[in-house]
């Protein structure tokens, strides 16, 4: 594939995402799998074209592609920009993606003398962040610090059947230090991970604002199917006093639970909620017919460990409740939980004042959506995130990011860069 030099560096941006976009075009949106050949195409035009404008390039253990100056090709410390580049079946061209182009970004100002980096810096483009290809998120990160499980190292293909280890064999990726859960680089010399990404909600939409500081990335508990289990009957025949209602329980767990959510708000506390998943069996519902049982998923997410810990308390408590008061049990199933990652202090004040000089005010906000950024986090690594406006939403073909909004990530990046010392 053939390059122009573009005039600008936000021509370079739009050059690039317009070609990675056709490399892995879908009939709808992009597909660019886990450890796939579609994933190394991607990751193989991203070093074309990084190695044109003179950056370094080179691969780590993981077969995923780093960055950086030719001056600080053997620094002993360095600060990571990086994202991951595979998306979901069918998803938009910016997430993961906008976060590898803006560490190019930033390294190619300072390549061609329009931006200082005073301390070194690389940029990574990671393979296997999306969940939607072995059931497990984070995969390349977690390999890098040494932090994958058993399990998701054993994790089947949704599509081939062949687990997780196969493929990266596959690649040529030596699997035993990743299966012996050892670190497969050396995070020593990491003094801290950057993660820009597109925001996931409407939050910048609606208050008109570029980017964002992230503050920190909520963990969760979640149920993915409860049962509400109460008694059938005729829906003309069973008085309100005699009734079992299982839906009528689980509309009022609902409500308590949104009242509770709507108090914490309002007392600057970090909380989001959602039952994503609600269902009577299709089999047996009618219109005529109390259900006697109700499926549903609980997804509960906070910045904060203690304001989990106090919801999963609070949970209990209600559902005793209900269950007692309508004569209906709850069956939990099994949970899963992530812990909360908060972004470094220092980085997140240092990210600040430099968005407060590209656009004359700061502004922060926690991430609903997990990211490499966390696994980071929590092996160690000091970690910070820049959130970039995008309309409607991600992981579907109409991610809206704009390549105005983009640059002043990137903008963001290279201010805060320059002011390390």
């Amino acid at each position: 594939m053939k390059h122009h030099r573009s005039d600008t560096l936000a021509e370079l941006a739009a050059d690039m995402f317009d070609d990675i976009r056709a490399l892995s075009r879908d009939s709808a949106g992009v597909s660019r799998p886990a450890f796939s050949d579609k994933e190394s195409e991607t990751l193989a035009y991203l070093s074309e074209r990084a190695e044109a404008e003179g950056l370094c390039v080179t691969e780590d253990a993981g077969r995923n592609l780093v960055f950086c100056l030719p001056e600080h090709a053997d620094a002993a410390h360095f600060t990571v920009i990086g994202s991951h580049v595979d998306s979901v079946p069918m998803g938009g061209n910016y997430d993961g993606l906008a976060g590898v182009l803006a560490g190019l970004i930033v390294l190619i100002a300072a390549k061609r003398g329009q931006r200082a980096l005073p301390r070194a810096v690389k940029v990574l483009a990671m393979r296997g962040e999306e969940s939607a290809w072995f059931g497990a998120c984070y995969l390349g990160s977690k390999m890098l610090t040494g932090s994958l499980p058993e399990t998701e190292y054993n994790a089947i293909h949704k599509g081939d059947g062949k687990p997780l280890w196969a493929h990266l064999e596959a690649l040529g990726i030596d699997t035993a230090p990743i299966k012996a859960r050892q670190p497969i680089c050396d995070l020593r010399q990491i003094d801290a991970y950057i993660e820009l990404h597109i925001e996931q909600g409407p939050l910048l939409v609606e208050r008109n604002i570029p980017a964002a500081v992230v503050t920190g990335i909520r963990g969760n508990f979640r149920y993915r199917e409860i049962h509400c289990i109460g008694q059938a009957g005729h829906s003309g025949a069973v008085p309100r006093a005699y009734r079992h209602d299982p839906v009528l329980a689980f509309a009022e767990l609902m409500h308590r639970l949104d009242t509770t959510w709507q108090h914490l708000l309002n007392t600057g506390q970090d909380l989001v909620l959602t039952s994503g998943i609600v269902a009577t069996d299709t089999m047996r519902h009618a219109i005529s017919r109390i259900p006697d049982e109700i499926a549903f998923s609980l997804d509960i997410r906070s910045q904060d460990a203690e304001t989990l810990e106090r919801m999963r308390d609070y949970l209990a408590s209600e559902m005793a409740d209900i269950a007692r008061a309508r004569g209906v049990r709850f069956d939990l199933g099994t949970q899963s939980a992530v812990d909360p990652a908060l972004m470094d202090p220092d980085l997140v004040v240092g990210l600040e004042e430099a968005m407060a000089q590209v656009t004359g005010e700061a502004f922060s906000m926690a991430s609903g959506g997990g990211h490499d950024a966390a696994v980071f986090a929590q092996a160690g690594v000091p970690s910070g995130m820049v959130f970039v406006r995008n309309r409607n939403g991600s992981h579907n073909p109409d991610e809206a990011m704009e390549i105005a909004d983009f640059m002043v990530g990137v903008d963001i990046l290279s201010t805060y860069m320059e002011a390390s010392t």
